[in-house]
């Protein structure tokens, strides 16, 4: 046994963050559950004199919620003890780190003279006294800063501050600058700032610029403490000098020209600016760091003679090159997300220019841009004198400091891309604010992506202090628009918004974020912006218990609309609206129970009930027809079960017809796709979940994997079936929100069901599928690693195998499929059925399940799906090339033709014709061959 981790706040050894809500948590591992107590010790000095210790509690939990009143600029050091039933004691330590708190800056705000400059540079040579013992650095910039000392980057983040409403809250950032410091006895101290998202254009339509302020500025404090005991402060102030830097144009969608011949000169005196500090506040933002790096996978010569890198993979972040290029030569970099005909493409980042420009001074050395980031995976050179070596060329992947703590593998290679390819659109959209997209004119933190993408997300990445921040800026902005949720936060001076699901992720957010991690700081945080949200639907809605007359996205990209032209779907409006204003007045009512708030939580609960019942009455027959009938109605009917129980069975049904109808494909847009594949597997329906799941024509998730997608698209066909982009103006290839599935995965394809917020209970019932015999994944919960490994032998009988790992802390009741009275081995213990409860441990568990879950191809088999099994398609050919037709035209299968068996083909295609005894044949082979069972598996190793 040990404790392998212990997180501050959900982070590790955090430095200058708020720490309001002061949680301390742990990981133990260990191989079987014992009895415990925990104990937490914190001290400043030396332990021996704690300034907090709790007794010692049965480990009932692994958190302790510390009521202490934190003290600015101090170290705190922490020790978890754990004692078992003989009082032998485990021990691990950490620390975290205050900023300043509530403490009055003595620096002040300096800036240029000149507002128009790109790239505002300021300085000063400074004198130590004497040994340093410690120092640290506090400060922020307006734009985005950089702070330097002798010319080295202090601290691994960028794009320092991150984005806020900049007037209402700047965030201060905290560095540890002791070993600079204790390196330099006169150190020059020097901060450079950019346009970024405060002063830089953004928005629709060209976007606004200047939207905060028109002038760079920062603020610093250089605290430093000398081995003799004295300290001193040096801060921003009028003794700075300041000029322009290399940087000639920096924004966000422009990208960044960096000319390394110009000298910086002409320093001046600063101008110290009466500006607000009361908005200073230490940060919440995890720092963006550069996470990942990715070589160039190849240097393409286009058929337009162009080069072109190719990274392999859609990301945010920018490129670095090793600059050999003599004196004076100019480089033009351009970023794009795919190809055209073999050739750079750049059109669907709209107005965003995208690009970099560098002009070289002569020096060997690596070269980046500083202001700005990009989304791509082709970069266009120009302008290079000397032949391209792709050594000298990396790509820096940008994002929050998030581990990763899920993940999920199949014996399909495609279905494996699919969940690369969401966790992929999730880090490049996770910079600092969950943005839409990272590449074109937008980039915004888009509320209504956000939320129905954040449960998926906390599987996928420890996002708690991510998401913590981003609901602290949907409330700043509820709180300037008496309540109402703007289309995206940071709302950079757009006050449009007030829409269902995009307004709803003052609620969804918040309330994922506490089901996900068990903590509640987020629901106190927020809670009074949650009541301002329902309480605005109250106050603008034209009925009295259901939200109508005010504008809605609807079921945004469906592909059920009536009007092409209208991406909202056909669903109504209004349906989903009052759907969600339930969801929301339901949310406040749990959670003012949660926080001790019994007059809201009667209030709300009330209100919700209401809500409902004028949904049922307006919507649902006394006999459960909902009067909707689109896919997405009936996924949110049983999704928010707005049906009675009796009736639900009548609704899944109406929606398996629906699906029917809709030939099994879903027409479904950002409402509805979260919650279709959940609801069949919910209600017994996951053969046909796992079915759609798996489609790859257009339109499905594997669609794109198949045209060569390394993350996910906006639109279901952001590019055609022949690789031509979608020319839909709004086509972005890097947009989380249909990777909202993934949730989907890790319930039912992996089993992990949460009954317990912080996953401290959790239900194991995972329904399999033979088309997906093999799965094994985790879900890092924060009692550490649950891990599923499971498969359907081929054996006469069927066996299904399980490994399951369970962390301590974790209780875990098992439900296997088709296990009843059936005799279960757990690590050789025999069960009599498939229902048992699980605690810490590492369990080998098998049966035969009551009914065989290995499937067979049938005389009813769609050609798509015996098109993907090669091995199958030589054996069919060997009896009747009656496939040639398909691989001749790759086209003809994705579209209606590849849905069909071979029967019916036989039947409407005159050029196919099979004769009656191969067509016999080939049934019996199909029906003789497991699905699946031809194809090239993958190791799940």
């Amino acid at each position: 046994m040990n404790i392998s981790t212990i997180l501050i706040n959900h982070m590790t050894e955090p430095v200058g963050f708020q720490l309001d809500d002061l949680r301390i948590e742990f990981i133990v591992e260990a191989e079987h559950y014992t009895e415990l107590t925990k104990q937490v010790t914190i001290w400043t000095s030396e332990p021996a004199s704690p300034v907090y210790q709790s007794e010692k509690l049965p480990f009932d939990n692994n958190y302790f919620d510390i009521p202490l009143a934190l003290e600015p600029r101090t170290r705190y050091h922490v020790a978890i003890s754990l004692f078992d039933s003989e009082n032998n004691r485990l021990t691990k330590e950490s620390f975290f780190e205050t900023g300043k708190m509530n403490e009055p800056f003595q620096a002040n705000w300096i800036a240029h003279s000149d507002k128009m400059l790109q790239n505002t540079l300021f300085k000063k040579d400074i004198h130590l006294k004497s040994n340093v013992a410690s120092a640290r650095l506090y400060a922020t910039g307006l734009g985005i800063y950089e702070a330097y000392i002798d010319g080295e980057k202090v601290g691994d983040e960028y794009l320092t501050p991150g984005v806020t409403a900049y007037d209402q809250w700047v965030q201060v950032q905290t560095y540890d600058i002791t070993e600079a410091f204790q390196n330099a006895d006169q150190p020059e101290l020097l901060f450079t700032t950019g346009d970024g998202w405060y002063k830089g254009t953004l928005g629709f339509d060209g976007g606004k610029n200047q939207i905060y302020g028109d002038q760079h500025c920062v603020i610093a404090e250089f605290h430093v403490v000398y081995e003799d005991g004295s300290s001193e402060i040096i801060p921003t102030d009028a003794s700075w000098l300041t000029t322009s830097g290399r940087v000639t144009k920096s924004e966000i969608y422009y990208g960044e020209d960096l000319d390394d011949t110009i000298t910086p000169s002409g320093w001046q005196s600063v101008s110290v600016l009466d500006q607000e500090k009361a908005l200073l506040q230490d940060r919440l933002s995890l720092p963006i760091k550069i996470m990942e790096r990715l070589p160039v996978l190849e240097l393409l010569e286009t058929p337009a003679g162009e080069q072109v890198l190719d990274f392999g993979q859609n990301h945010t972040g920018w490129m670095e090159f090793y600059n050999r290029e003599p004196k004076g030569t100019k480089l033009v970099f351009q970023m794009g997300e795919i190809l055209q005909e073999n050739n750079f493409y750049r059109e669907n980042l709209r107005e965003a220019r995208a690009a970099f420009v560098y002009i070289s001074d002569g020096e060997e050395k690596w070269v980046r841009p500083h202001f700005t980031f990009y989304g791509y995976r082709y970069v266009k050179v120009e302008g290079n004198t000397r032949p391209l070596k792709t050594e000298d060329y990396q790509a820096a992947v940008l994002y929050s400091e998030m581990s990763t703590t899920g993940s999920i593998k199949t014996i399909h290679p495609k279905v494996n891309r699919l969940f690369k390819n969401i966790l992929w659109g999730q880090k490049s959209n996770f910079l600092d604010i969950p943005t839409d997209c990272p590449q074109r004119d937008e980039r915004l933190g888009w509320t209504g992506d956000a939320a129905v993408f954040s449960k998926t997300a906390a599987l996928n990445m420890n996002v708690f202090p991510f998401f913590k921040k981003y609901a602290k800026d949907v409330a700043v902005e509820q709180k300037m628009h008496d309540g109402m949720v703007p289309m995206y936060a940071p709302a950079m001076g757009n006050f449009d918004g007030g829409a269902a699901v995009w307004g709803d992720a003052a609620t969804i957010i918040p309330w994922n974020m506490y089901q996900c991690y068990g903590d509640p700081a987020i629901l106190r945080q927020n809670y009074p912006a949650m009541k301002d949200w329902v309480e605005w639907i109250r106050k603008n809605s034209k009925s009295e218990d259901l939200w109508t007359g005010t504008f809605q996205f609807g079921d945004w990209l469906a592909l059920d609309g009536e009007n092409p032209a209208l991406p909202t779907g056909k669903t109504e409006e209004d349906f989903i609206a009052s759907v969600y204003y339930y969801y929301s007045s339901s949310i406040i009512a749990k959670t003012a129970e949660i926080l001790a708030q019994p007059a809201d939580a009667a209030y709300y609960q009330e209100h919700a009930q209401k809500i409902k019942a004028a949904i049922v009455k307006e919507y649902i027959t006394a006999n459960g027809r909902l009067a909707i009938d689109t896919q997405t109605a009936y996924a949110i009917a049983l999704y928010f079960e707005l049906v009675p129980e009796s009736q639900r069975l009548r609704v899944v049904n109406d929606l398996v017809t629906r699906l029917k109808k809709d030939n099994d494909h879903l027409k479904t847009g950002f409402v509805g796709t979260p919650f279709i594949c959940q609801v069949l597997s919910r209600y017994g329906y996951h053969k046909l979940a796992a079915k759609i799941f798996l489609l790859e024509d257009f339109p499905s998730w594997l669609y794109a994997v198949n045209l060569g997608a390394t993350t996910v698209w906006e639109r279901w066909n952001s590019v055609q079936p022949d690789g031509s982009m979608n020319p839909e103006g709004m086509n972005s290839l890097n947009h989380y929100s249909f990777g909202a599935i993934m949730e989907w995965a890790y319930t039912y394809l992996l089993g992990i069901q949460q009954t317990k917020p912080g996953y401290q209970e959790v239900r194991f019932a995972p329904p399999f599928d033979y088309r997906l015999k093999r799965v094994n994944g985790h879900f890092d919960t924060p009692y550490g690693k649950l891990a599923v490994d499971y498969q359907i032998e081929a054996d006469e009988e069927h066996t299904i195998k399980l490994n399951l790992t369970i962390p301590f802390g974790t209780t875990v009741n098992v439900k296997l499929p088709q296990a009843e009275n059936v005799t279960v081995a757990v690590n050789n213990e025999l069960k009599s059925d498939g229902c048992f409860t699980l605690t810490c441990g590492t369990y080998a568990i098998s049966y035969v399940p009551t009914e065989n879950y290995v499937e067979h191809y049938s005389s009813e088999t769609p050609a798509a799906e015996i098109m993907a099994d090669d091995l199958l398609v030589q054996k069919i050919d060997a009896i009747d090339p009656v496939l040639n037709f398909f691989k001749a035209d790759p086209g003809a299968i994705q579209g209606g033709l590849g849905s069909m068996s071979l029967t019916k083909l036989n039947t409407l295609l005159p050029f196919i014709q099979i004769s009656s005894e191969n067509l016999e044949q080939i049934n019996d082979l199909l029906a003789a061959t497991p699905i699946l069972s031809e194809r090239e598996e993958v190791s799940l190793v």
